[in-house]
């Protein structure tokens, strides 16, 4: 090899170095993006199981649609059958199941083929003070405004239902959407601030809790726990075909 032909061969060999480097970082972050991905499948693959697995199955012994002290129905009392979601308004697994549900099973008790109850209580206050906040402005609207503008309030919870890591609506905020589902704002503020729904509340949990419900969302259908589906899109589908 020339002299004249040694700094060419330098620099090649720098550039392939270099493009060598470059490769393995690309590797190197391909590797930790897909990592980043199975970590967060596993997570939310675990934390359906976890949610899942709290559901006793056998043991939920509860009052059939409309013969529970601390809901809201739907649907004629004579149906040939009925349905009960005990519920945490911050729960995103009821979220869930609600988005998949709710437009069928309002058509079904439209049609007088089943009679629903929702039972919202409080299950998550570990994780904040939301859950008990918003059933408590729920049962302020359920007792002064009626069923008719309580659902409405129950989906719109549902629609702007925060994270569980936050950051979560204020007082202010849940009473904007009370008066978005036609609720009159004095009267729900002042119950609101009165703590008005607060023991309705603590007394829902607890009839959750002594019927022996221990996770959301629990879904009842003719007495029975319900849990047909590996995700809420399947188990929702699969209740309705059973309803239909």
């Amino acid at each position: 090899m020339s002299k004249k032909n040694r700094p060419v061969g330098r620099t090649e060999r720098a550039a392939a170095a270099v493009h060598e480097m470059q490769r393995q970082e690309r590797r190197r972050r391909n590797l930790m993006v897909g990592g980043v991905v199975v970590a967060l499948l596993v997570i939310v693959l675990g934390g359906y199981a976890l949610s899942r697995s709290l559901d006793t199955s056998d043991d939920v012994k509860a009052p059939a649609a409309g013969g529970g002290d601390y809901g809201l129905t739907i649907g004629p009392s004579d149906a040939p059958h009925d349905v009960v979601v005990y519920e945490d308004f911050l729960c995103p697994y009821c979220g869930e199941l609600e988005k998949a549900s709710r437009s069928d099973l309002a058509k079904l008790a439209s049609e007088g083929k089943v009679r629903v109850e929702y039972r919202p209580f409080n299950l998550l206050s570990s994780i904040s003070d939301y859950s008990e906040r918003s059933a408590a402005v729920f049962a302020v609207v359920l007792d002064k405004s009626g069923p008719e503008v309580a659902k409405k309030l129950h989906d719109l919870l549902y629609e702007n239902q925060p994270s569980e890591s936050g950051p979560f609506p204020s007082d202010d905020d849940l009473i904007d959407l009370a008066v978005r589902a036609g609720a009159d704002e004095a009267v729900v503020r002042t119950g609101v601030e009165a703590g008005d729904g607060l023991d309705w509340v603590a007394r829902a949990t607890t009839a959750a809790q002594d019927a022996g419900v221990r996770g959301t969302p629990t879904v009842l259908l003719d007495g029975k726990v319900f849990q047909d589906g590996r995700t809420m899109d399947d188990l929702a589908a699969n209740l309705v075909d059973r309803l239909e």
